[in-house]
């Protein structure tokens, strides 16, 4: 069997395997990978199959890792679930509820215990998969 064909095997492998973790690394790796097998079946030897195949893979994440810290800071900052109104479907002992958002059931705490139970809830914030509630709308 040629180079290339194991090449592109590994590159299917690794964009297989990215289908199931879903981070994008294993996608850049399987890029790397086709090239490889693409200077592997343009006839270059083997030194320059790894050396082109793992510049492609550095520059990859290189600029995959770059592009997701400004992705991670810009989510952050903007969180759209601060100030939409939730439904309260029952109160626990402890002050803490379970509500409705996005038509999902969301545990939920009130940012304040003087927080009134009988007006209308928003979220404040998120600590976690739970919702803190308060009575006014954030801005």
């Amino acid at each position: 069997m040629d180079a290339y064909v194991f090449w592109f095997l590994l590159g299917l492998l690794l964009l297989g395997l990215e289908m199931v973790s879903g981070t994008f690394y294993l996608l850049v790796m399987a890029i790397a990978a086709a090239v490889g097998g693409a200077v592997a079946w343009l006839g270059m030897g083997i030194v320059m199959q790894l050396i082109l195949s793992a510049l492609t893979g550095v520059a990859g994440i290189f600029i995959l890792r770059r592009s997701k810290g400004t992705q991670i800071a810009d989510a952050a900052n903007a969180s759209f679930d601060i100030g939409q109104p939730v439904h309260v479907l029952k109160w626990n002992d402890d002050g803490s509820a379970r509500v409705t958002y996005r038509g999902a059931e969301w545990n939920a705490q009130l940012a304040t215990s003087d927080t009134p139970r009988d007006t209308p809830l928003y979220i404040a914030s998120m600590q976690g998969s739970s919702l803190v509630l308060t009575h006014h709308k954030p801005v």
